[in-house]
């Protein structure tokens, strides 16, 4: 019986952690655009008068969604 031994590089876990830092930084990002759009268009689908209702106008429509 024949046994193949391939070398692998192993990533230090410094790398690792950095690796899985960065993709949770984008998820995190993406998911936070996503909510900013999901508002911006629900807020925008609203007449002005029940933005008045609401005590909004169409100018704070960006500024809600984008929670500043």
């Amino acid at each position: 019986m024949a046994v193949i031994d391939t070398p692998r590089v192993q990533l230090s876990a410094g790398t690792n952690g950095r690796i899985g830092q960065l993709f949770a930084s984008l998820v995190a990002t993406i998911v936070a655009w996503n909510d900013t759009r999901v508002t911006r268009n629900a807020l925008s689908q609203l007449s002005d008068r029940e933005l008045e209702d609401i005590g909004l106008c169409r100018g704070d429509i960006d500024n809600i969604a984008a929670k500043r």
